[in-house]
């Protein structure tokens, strides 16, 4: 079911394991100018998830947003042939068998008017590219933060914990050994703190309503 987070957005949360371990997930659907959809990180599609967004508008854009939130993008992009899948760096090559367009960078496509994208470096296994909703002055992001707490069942909260991730807005170990150069991550992280942006939608864990610029430079003191 999607979830009205403002005017033009939403999400839609699925279960989804890692390692067997329960995580969750979430995919962001942006609704730009001329009732064109953009899909950030798509979960497990169904008829009904499909009815509620193709009442919202046409699906345009299916985002794969870095090289592990990529499972379900050929599934709406056989679903909507006329829409364009865009992948992060490196992962046409891991799925061949997706369509895609284009591979995601710092300039956007079609949705640079509303949706503006950074391409964070510096992380190769990871090659997340966050984004900007504009109007809604809301950040959109993967796995570069999470916001994990007791909602999670409890093996869920022990793997977060022993990762240092559980508990609050944070990194955790993981995201500090993904990181190779650090002053390309620290680059990348400017850019993004150089957005106006409140808001943080991530695919694991609550979403962060407000205070989200200063939490995510909290969440990075160790980077900067």
């Amino acid at each position: 079911m999607l979830i009205e987070i403002d005017r033009d957005l939403w999400t839609c949360e699925r279960p989804l394991k890692f390692l067997g371990v329960e995580v969750g997930c979430r995919m962001t659907v942006v609704r730009l100018s001329g009732g064109r959809l953009l899909l950030h990180s798509p979960v497990r599609p169904d008829e009904a998830l499909r009815r509620e967004v193709d009442a919202l508008g046409q699906v345009r854009w299916v985002i794969a947003p870095n090289r592990f939130h990529h499972l379900f993008a050929g599934d709406w992009l056989a679903a909507y042939p006329s829409a364009e899948g865009y992948a992060a760096p490196g992962l046409a090559k891991k799925r061949p068998d997706v369509r895609f367009a284009g591979v995601l960078g710092d300039e956007p496509a079609g949705w640079g008017d509303e949706v503006s994208q950074v391409a964070w470096r510096g992380s190769p296994a990871l090659n997340e590219v966050a984004f900007l909703h504009q109007p809604s002055r809301t950040l959109i992001v993967a796995d570069l933060v999470h916001n994990v707490g007791d909602e999670k069942p409890l093996l869920s909260r022990v793997f977060y914990g022993l990762l240092g991730g559980y508990g609050g807005f944070k990194t955790n170990l993981v995201d500090r050994m993904a990181v190779r150069d650090r002053p390309a991550a620290r680059a990348s992280l400017d850019r993004i703190l150089a957005w106006d942006f409140d808001r943080v939608i991530l695919s694991h864990g609550r979403v962060l309503d407000g205070n989200g610029h200063a939490a995510l430079r909290d969440a990075y003191r160790w980077l900067r």
